[in-house]
């Protein structure tokens, strides 16, 4: 098993390949020394390390133009399905065409401009493996300019797990899982921040909708806004105690996601009807066509509102999230979703816009 160490320079989690004396964080490239590699700790995985820059994941590209790099507009989709393993979601693939559906038809994103990540895919660097989907946060924030707008969806399984470093107002970190988390690990909301919410600049806008379960704080973003049913809300400060800086560069990030850190998300046909989809990805995408999208505010009510409202048939309990962390699913409550921002903001004021 491979260990875990803080990069010396941005504390970001990385994996100690075996009698290694160094290693060089992949993010912000600096060296961190290992004395004796042996006396550290084996926590569980949490994701991999190459010393060399990854590859771009188009030099395997199908024939076509690759995505714009320095697009106004630039969008990375994933919808994981975990097809034929005891984890398979039916919903996921539909969320992903239908963002980028959305995207395209509705918000004037180039399709250039879209990596899609699906096992539709016949590319191997856009199945939704752990590498590619790394490598897509990374181009999605790469090169960008004041007056970019960055949007990052993702339709699977969401976890937790211990948090190690102290950053973690309730102890655990969020997770992303994909499609080979159970070989190389999942994605911690330590790498998503440092990765696509940090280096940000300003005048940059990026949105993340997050179809997951446990996706509350999945960006690690300083502040959540807490909304009760009447739509009053007030915004919590989830800043580490540490000191940890968790926002961007000057960059502002909004992040939509599925539920509370503590709740599951639905894979589920009683919304539509018609098939299955994610319950948030739904409500999100219905919020908009039926023109409630107007603020932030009233785009999160919608979508609570459209969620709470449904037949209480067709959720799922997230056996995933049983197994990866031994919990129960007694008093399993409805999903909510949830609004977090960089920065704390009036949300019926504030128009919506991607």
């Amino acid at each position: 098993m491979l260990m875990q160490v803080n990069c010396s320079n941005c504390h970001a989690p990385l994996q100690l390949p075996p009698a290694a004396n160094s290693i060089c964080c992949v993010l912000c490239q600096a060296i961190t020394l290992i004395a004796d590699p042996r006396s550290l700790p084996l926590p569980l995985p949490s994701f991999s390390h190459q010393q060399q820059p990854l590859p771009s994941p188009y030099n395997h590209a199908p024939p076509g133009p690759p995505p714009q790099a320095h697009g106004r507009k630039r969008a990375v989709i994933c919808g994981v399905s975990y097809k034929n393993t005891q984890y398979e979601l039916n919903g996921c693939i539909n969320d992903a065409n239908c963002m980028k559906f959305l995207l395209v038809n509705r918000f004037m994103f180039p399709e250039s401009s879209i990596i899609m990540l699906t096992e539709e895919e016949t590319d191997p660097y856009k199945r939704p493996t752990k590498r590619n989907i790394r490598m897509a946060l990374r181009w999605l924030v790469q090169g960008c300019q004041p007056g970019d707008s960055l949007v990052f969806h993702y339709s699977g399984h969401g976890s937790q797990q211990k948090d190690d470093n102290g950053d973690e107002v309730d102890g655990y970190d969020e997770t992303l899982c994909p499609l080979d988390f159970e070989s190389q690990g999942m994605i911690v909301d330590d790498e998503i921040n440092a990765t696509i919410v940090r280096p940000l600049p300003c005048g940059v806008k990026l949105h993340a909708i997050i179809d997951a379960c446990h996706s509350g704080t999945v960006l690690d973003l300083p502040y959540l806004c807490k909304m009760d049913r009447k739509g009053r809300y007030v915004w919590e400060d989830h800043r580490p105690r540490s000191g940890m800086r968790k926002g961007t560069n000057g960059g502002e990030v909004i992040s939509f996601s599925g539920c509370a850190d503590d709740q599951t998300s639905a894979d589920t046909s009683a919304l539509s009807k018609i098939t299955s989809t994610g319950a948030m990805t739904y409500s999100f995408i219905q919020a908009i066509e039926y023109g409630h999208a107007t603020t932030y505010g009233n785009m999160l009510n919608a979508m609570r509102s459209n969620i709470r409202h449904v037949d209480e048939g067709g959720f799922v309990t997230s056996l995933l999230t049983m197994l990866l962390t031994g919990g129960s699913l007694g008093g399993r409550s409805r999903q909510e979703p949830q609004l977090t921002a960089t920065e704390p903001f009036d949300v019926y004021n504030k128009p919506f816009s991607l």
